[in-house]
């Protein structure tokens, strides 16, 4: 299990619409080394898949949701909440680096008891596909995303 920041000590951040947001100092996102801007026929943009082979298991991430919801001090019900990377495997985010890693708390409108809801996933398949069509290069769009997820897809100037 990866080290986690100590218990409450990081704290959300939230958009004007309420969208949640991870804490940069403890949540500022880290890359995989595998991924770079010359192999990714090879591996993000791969057909045959590539975030599978790479996924960490519940085994690991389960416990280390429960100690990151600690150290964002969440003390509720983890059921609605994801253990979500801050840069996507699919944008060649590190897939275990407790930098990249956090307990995100359901969005608006979210049903309790329905589990998670997380409209930046739709984010991050867009950003996936404009990198892999050659649209926007693969850093900017991790940085695009590991600064705010909701206006990732404007400063870029995607759709």
């Amino acid at each position: 299990m990866q080290k986690q920041p100590a218990p409450g000590t990081c704290h959300f951040r939230y958009t004007q619409a309420q969208e949640p947001l991870p804490d940069p100092a403890c949540t500022p996102g880290a890359l995989s080394p595998a991924v770079t801007q010359s192999n990714l026929t090879q591996t993000i943009c791969n057909p045959s898949g590539y975030t599978k082979g790479i996924r960490p298991p519940v085994s690991v991430t389960g416990p280390e949701k429960i100690a990151n919801a600690a150290s964002y001090g969440d003390k509720d019900s983890l059921h609605d909440s994801e253990y979500d990377h801050l840069i996507s495997l699919e944008l060649g985010g590190d897939p275990n680096d407790p930098r990249n890693l956090w307990v995100e708390p359901p969005s608006p409108g979210h049903t309790p008891g329905g589990g998670p809801n997380n409209p930046k996933d739709q984010v991050e398949s867009k950003l996936h596909t404009a990198i892999c069509s050659g649209q926007v290069q693969l850093r900017d769009a991790q940085q695009a995303i590991a600064t705010d997820w909701t206006t990732a897809l404007a400063k870029l100037k995607l759709k």
